[in-house]
Order: structure tokens, then sequence, then C-alpha cells
């Protein structure tokens, strides 16, 4: 186990997680890209906890996500099953396994400060901290994605799922964007990487 996670992690956080996926008893999956979500947690019939992480994440956003998973077990085996999976009990549990691993030895210094920042007061994924999430991105294999605050306005673009969309205005912190097909607007997160289509 300790010899696959050194694939996936920073060099000096392979002995902590470790440990701390045996204290937890953890069952670790590293699974194919799901695009809705970087891991997740989920107790089975039998009483194990199983954790999945994404192969393709950088080894800083699979090392927070993981950390995020164990969280959401730590945070139920103390406080009981019926706390929000990301309420207050769910933050106070992330930001305490979390603190032991914001140092540089383990992360790049430029995102030492968002780290700190992101974690006052955490989110449920972090992607909604634009910041954090473009700063993390420059770890990423090099793509052929667009952000969306990249593109100019009146640019049509896909998503994932192969809709197709142009940007028409920023509110407050999100992009306004038409559906092409049905004429409907959605907001989309400065961060969401999309593919620029020819005019």
């Amino acid at each position: 186990m300790k010899s696959v996670l050194e694939k996936y992690l920073p060099d000096h956080s392979v002995d902590m997680c470790f440990e701390l996926i045996k204290a937890n008893h953890v069952h670790l999956k590293i699974v194919n890209e799901r695009v809705t979500r970087h891991g997740d947690y989920r107790k089975d019939a039998q009483g194990f906890h199983l954790i999945t992480v994404n192969a393709s994440l950088n080894k800083y956003r699979f090392l927070m996500t993981l950390i995020h998973e164990i969280a959401h077990l730590v945070a139920f085996e103390k406080y009981g099953r019926y706390i929000k999976p990301h309420g207050d009990e769910w933050k106070l549990t992330f930001q305490r396994l979390m603190v032991p691993f914001i140092r540089p030895e383990i992360f790049p210094n430029q995102l030492l400060p968002l780290l700190a920042r992101h974690f006052r007061n955490p989110k449920a994924s972090s992607d909604t901290d634009a910041t954090l999430s473009l700063a993390l991105k420059q770890f990423d294999p090099i793509n052929d994605k667009n952000y969306i605050f990249e593109i100019p306005y009146g640019s049509v673009f896909r998503i994932h799922n192969g809709k197709i969309f142009k940007k028409i205005a920023l509110r407050l912190k999100r992009y306004e964007c038409e559906e092409v097909s049905s004429g409907r607007i959605y907001l989309f997160n400065p961060n969401a990487e999309v593919e620029l289509l020819p005019s």
C-alpha cells in the first residue's frame, strides 16, 4: 500500500497518510477519473470504510482529497451519522487533520498562503475556492482545455458532457453562459475547464 501511495502523494506526506489510513481502517481505492467528484467516502454493509480517490489528480490535490474523505469518516465516527456532510464538525476535523501537512516540505511555497487561508474555513470542494483551485491546476498535466475566465465574451465552448454554451457576462464571481440548444442560462465558476470551439 505504501509503495502505491508514493506514486500519488508528495514525498513527505506518504508516511503520515499511511498511518491515517491504517489507524482508521480505510480501504482505499484509486479509481479512474470521475468528472463530478475528486473522491468519496462511504461505510459499506460490512462496516468497512471505503474511500475512493481519482487517479488523475495531481499529488497535491490527491493529498487534499484523501484527507477530505478521511475527515468525513473521522467526523462521523466522533460526532455520529446525523451531522451535515460538510458542516462544522467536518470542517473542524478536516482542519485538524490537514494542518500537519501544510508545510514547505510537502507543498510548494506558492500554495502555502492559499492553503492557510482556505483552511480557516474549508469548503465542501476546493474547486469553489477559485484562487486555490487555479493555483493547484498549475501542477496538473498539460491539456488542451481553457478556463472559462480566459475565453472572450461571445465565445462558444463545450463542457465535459458534450453540451455547448456561449459565454455572455460576468455576474458577481461567476460567468453567465447560454446553452446553445435550449437558450437556458447557466452559471459557471471562473476556473471551470472548457473546450473552446471555433466560432
